[in-house]
């Protein structure tokens, strides 16, 4: 039996396929159409293909479990979740302003905070900020640009309307997997893309080269540009070897990188030592530089600030730039945008209750049941509340954490999160997702057309991370006018 859309129910709430019972939304018209077209069998078939396609391709992702690391191959649903162009363009400019804003206040902070002299945001929350980096007060970097790389977590609530949940500032993952995503659909789902007007995703690595050497130090048109890696056993060395391989870049771990005299960091290879210009770091701050930060480091390189301090090379994303992937931070954003650009913040943020302020907290502690309560500087979903689906004895853990230090959490109402159709144990059925646009600034600001759409595959769960058993789709933006 083919899909039978009339069968298919998003329970009430907001679908990114299907408007009502039946009926497709206008940008999903020529998918649904040719998915009702499909058998069983064959739709079974593309599933398989899809599969085999991954595992072919060496796509996977770490999972961290009972103390072991377990590579498991990438989680994929082959029915794509559909944007149209004409949403899509308002969020595209709404996430460049809030990256532009974000730069602006990380660069005042490291130099003549305003922002706090204003009382924008208080002071006291940057003296106990995680991320704030003292030994990064006073530095230029190019363009005044220290997060180059964001990527910026969508929901849809029941409204329809797409909130900002968090941004993700330090090193954020996925872009090789939405990459990957795209590749696999148009292999196992070809004829789609002979009638759709979708956008393309597969120039990103081209345009994340392209902002690494408009950072760089270097003059002319030669730049030596290198991932530095944690090594194989961090979570994303898959997207670290893919994003090196795709640039053209090397791929390196501290060990093969050096400081030398003249305080330029060259790179161990065959033909002998090698200047390099830029580097995208994947390593957290604390273990960059021995020298600087934690001395028993094996994963840094000695003497790498000193070198970033005195423009002998550039480092994306910038040591310090954390300090706004606070997620306490992150509610003060549309007041930040506001602030430096004298504009109406474009996307929202979800409601968020700060915990710090007495009865803020007060707020979250007297409706835990209802909320998500995150601590400031955890991801991957870890060390969170999700108030519909915890027990009694969590809520009463969760209060104890509150009250013992609120400057680390935020609580948001839980929102109805918007679903898409998902293939689920031979049926279909609507599945929770969020949306991981990447967006780079270096000389100029680029956003890729969609993002990495993560899918919670339990029912009814809203935990969408791969860390917590969370799948992906492809992520279409589609001009519906010329499809």
């Amino acid at each position: 039996m083919a899909i039978d859309w009339n069968l298919y129910d998003p329970k009430g709430g907001y679908d990114e396929l299907i408007g009502s019972p039946g009926i497709p939304r206008p940008s999903a018209t020529n998918l649904t159409a040719w998915l009702r077209s499909l058998s069983d069998d064959e739709l079974q078939m593309r599933k398989l293909d899809a599969e085999l396609a991954i595992i072919d391709k060496g796509v996977t992702f770490t999972v961290y479990s009972d103390g072991e690391n377990i590579d498991r191959a990438w989680p994929f649903d082959i029915i794509p979740r559909v944007l149209p162009l004409s949403e899509w363009r308002g969020v595209e400019a709404g996430l460049k302003q809030r990256l532009k804003a974000l730069n602006l206040f990380i660069d005042d902070l490291y130099h003549a905070q305003k922002v706090l002299e204003d009382g924008v945001v208080p002071r006291e929350l940057i003296a106990n900020s995680k991320g704030f980096r003292q030994e990064c007060v006073g530095i230029h970097p190019a363009h005044g640009v220290w997060a180059h790389i964001c990527g910026s977590d969508l929901v849809r609530d029941a409204d329809g309307i797409l909130y900002v949940l968090e941004d993700n500032l330090r090193v954020p993952s996925g872009v090789s997997y939405m990459i990957e995503n795209r590749e696999v659909t148009k292999r196992v789902l070809p004829e789609l893309f002979e009638n759709t007007n979708i956008l393309p995703v597969d120039d990103y690595p081209d345009r994340l080269l392209e902002m690494l050497q408009s950072i760089s130090p270097a003059k002319g048109p030669r730049h030596q540009v290198a991932v530095l890696t944690p090594g194989i056993y961090n979570s994303a060395y898959f997207e670290h070897a893919f994003l090196a391989r795709s640039m053209g870049a090397q791929l390196v771990e501290g060990a093969d990188l050096r400081v030398d005299q003249d305080d330029c960091v060259y790179m161990q290879t065959i033909q002998g030592m090698t200047r390099v210009d830029v580097i995208y770091r994947r390593v957290d701050d604390l273990f960059l530089d021995p020298e600087v930060f934690n001395r028993d480091s094996m994963l840094g390189v000695p003497g790498l600030m000193r070198a970033w301090r005195q423009g002998k090379v550039a480092l994306a994303n910038a040591p310090g730039c954390g300090v706004a992937d606070d997620k306490v931070i992150y509610s003060y954003v549309p007041d930040i945008i506001r602030y430096y650009l004298a504009e109406e913040p474009l996307l929202p943020n979800v409601p968020t209750f700060r915990c710090h302020v007495k009865a803020e907290r007060d707020q979250v502690l007297a409706n835990l049941e209802t909320m998500v309560v995150k601590p400031a500087n955890e991801s991957g979903g870890y060390g969170m509340l999700v108030g519909p689906q915890s027990t009694a004895r969590e809520r009463e853990e969760f209060a104890v954490l509150l009250g013992a230090n609120p400057r680390n959490y935020i609580g948001q109402p839980a929102l109805k999160l918007s679903t898409a159709p998902t293939l689920c144990d031979g049926s279909l059925e609507p599945r929770h997702l969020d949306l991981r646009p990447f967006i780079l600034q270096g000389r100029d600001i680029h956003v890729t057309a969609g993002g990495l759409t993560r899918v919670a595959m339990k029912r009814g769960s809203l935990v969408v991370n791969s860390s917590q058993g969370g799948g992906s789709k492809d992520t279409w933006v589609v001009d519906s006018e010329i499809a």
